[in-house]
């Protein structure tokens, strides 16, 4: 995909795709702002406010705009932007021009009963919180229960009440309108039908609604198509369909069985399969790739903690790097074992988020090119900055840094750091 710079002149407009009520306002809130963070939350608001009153379309504006009222930098307007889409509260449409512009559909977020029930949402919000504020805010939701076992339903049916009598074409309307969220889905559904025992599935099993839930199934749980094929074959029902709950049920306590009671969180997942370098390069580059592919996130800080555990401030910042900026495992081990050298052991947030967010804007999604990348930028630091005390920090940075790790020019110090690395991780 063409990467596309934001600039403050570019315009837009925005469109209004459903019908927002004050408890969708609400909502989002309470359930969307633990995931999307403050800042994606006032953007969509912001937006909303573009809307006049019961009106379809905005008026066009720049982003600058946007940067006065909600005091915000361009970059961090195009992320929390992302935040939105990625969540299905924003579409967004581009035109090139001597002025790019923008179109911005704004969608109203799920219920509640469809927020909780939602995998990801569910999941997402529950790691984010921690278990008993997620109670808390799950308990505002819910419905008192009426026992209606001694009642008679006696409400009439529409046609018994009224008669049709004109032939007015239906226009089309506003409406309560959810934007459904998209994953890159690496799951083979052909090869799941053809697993499948003959004779007990029906051909329209994988319905779209049965497809949505198994990609996120697999998405949050982290499971490939060979373990969905295992968990489906246990919930055929006897009409020949998937019980979609059983399948929920079966994927959490698969989890679960497998991470020791833990439910997931994105800072232990490892890069995604298709974004693996080959295997069998012995070479120290190619040990240096398998450690930085085949190690999450938690367990890279972990090692370089020395085995402590990583702090709740440390792993929210990690978290955040994969949740909202999207970064691949592998660019975030990358990118911490970047950080620790550079930054005397220290992952300060604001520095983290620099290279972060010129990592995400470079479209980097795998380790060999977030160090390439790292190594053209700390080579142009050295050209503006040959003093001494520039020099003296050079033994601070990553071994793979300023040198081609598979040529002789490595000292022995240099390889026996390089061995020390991969040994910690062996």
């Amino acid at each position: 995909m063409k990467t596309i710079s934001l600039l403050p002149a570019d315009t837009y407009i925005v469109i209004n795709k459903s019908i927002i009520s004050e408890d969708d306002k609400k909502n989002i809130v309470s359930l969307y702002e633990p995931i999307i963070g403050p800042i994606a939350v006032a953007l969509y608001f912001t937006l909303l406010r573009d809307i006049h009153l019961m009106e379809f379309m905005s008026n066009d504006y720049t982003h600058h705009h946007l940067m006065k009222i909600m005091k915000s930098s361009i970059e961090i307007i195009k992320l929390a932007r992302e935040s939105l889409e990625g969540v299905g509260l924003l579409k967004t449409y581009f035109k090139e021009g001597e002025v790019n512009s923008y179109v911005y559909e704004l969608y109203s977020p799920l219920s509640p009963k469809e927020f909780f029930s939602s995998p990801i949402f569910n999941i997402t919000l529950f790691n984010n919180l921690g278990k008993t504020e997620y109670e808390l805010i799950k308990a505002e939701f819910e419905l008192p229960k009426v026992d209606l076992k001694e009642y008679s339903d006696v409400s009439k049916e529409l046609n018994n009440i009224y008669r049709s009598s004109s032939n007015i074409e239906p226009i089309e309307s506003r409406e309560r309108n959810s934007l459904n969220i998209r994953l890159d889905s690496n799951i083979d559904f052909d090869l799941i039908l053809s697993s499948m025992p003959k004779g007990l599935l029906k051909e329209n099993a994988l319905t779209k609604k049965t497809k949505e839930l198994i990609e996120q199934l697999a998405f949050i749980y982290d499971l490939d198509t060979l373990k969905m094929i295992e968990l489906l074959r246990t919930v055929i029902t006897d009409k020949g369909t998937f019980d979609k709950e059983r399948l929920r049920l079966s994927a959490r306590k698969y989890y679960q069985y497998n991470n020791s009671g833990q439910l997931p969180t994105l800072v232990y997942r490892t890069q995604p399969q298709h974004l693996i370098s080959p295997e069998g390069d012995n070479t120290p580059l190619g040990k240096l790739l398998y450690m930085f592919e085949h190690t999450s996130p938690y367990d890279f800080l972990r090692i370089k903690n020395k085995g402590a555990k990583p702090t709740a401030r440390d792993l929210k910042l990690i978290e955040s790097l994969i949740i909202d900026l999207d970064l691949k495992p592998a660019v975030v081990n990358v990118l911490i074992d970047y950080v620790l050298r550079k930054n005397d052991n220290k992952l300060k947030q604001s520095y983290v988020e620099t290279i972060a967010g010129q990592w995400k804007r470079s479209n980097i999604e795998t380790a060999k090119e977030a160090m390439e990348l790292a190594k053209k930028e700390n080579n142009k630091l050295i050209k503006k900055d040959n003093n001494k005390s520039h020099k003296s920090n050079v033994t601070m940075e990553p071994v793979w840094l300023n040198k081609d790790i598979n040529k002789e020019e490595m000292t022995q110090e240099e390889l026996s750091e390089l061995e020390d690395l991969l040994k910690d991780f062996g």
